[in-house]
């Protein structure tokens, strides 16, 4: 059974930094990617970024990009998001999730999910 587990949420400031951690386990081998997906109150689920665990290729959503960096551990097995530059907007529960294959991950369709971990930016 694939788990997740966020940590690293938290209250700050806006123009403020912080960076959530995600540890994966129970994967065979590791897995096909790795992404960060927010939920605002009352808002959809917004894609925030992702990694390709194969060879480290990086895609951001355009509200993060420039202040959102992505980034594995060197097992492969735990994802890093770096946030700095946050602001107001930027506050939502954020959670990591995977896929168990190459497609559904090119897809976005994730199918593990974390319990996510909260972050709040004041103004």
């Amino acid at each position: 059974q694939v788990q997740l587990a966020e940590s690293g949420g938290g209250s700050v400031q806006a123009g403020g930094s912080l960076r959530l951690s995600c540890a994966a386990s129970g994967y065979s081998a590791r897995p096909y990617c790795m992404a960060w997906v927010r939920q605002a109150p009352g808002k959809e689920r917004e894609w925030v970024a992702i990694i390709y665990t194969s060879n480290g290729v990086t895609y951001n959503a355009d509200s993060v990009k420039g202040r959102f960096t992505i980034s594995q551990d060197a097992a492969k097995t735990a994802s890093f998001l770096q946030m700095s530059s946050l602001k107001p907007e930027d506050t939502a529960m954020y959670y990591c999730a995977t896929a168990p294959n190459l497609r559904s991950c090119q897809k976005r369709d994730f199918v593990y999910w974390g319990q996510g971990t909260q972050v709040t930016v004041s103004s």
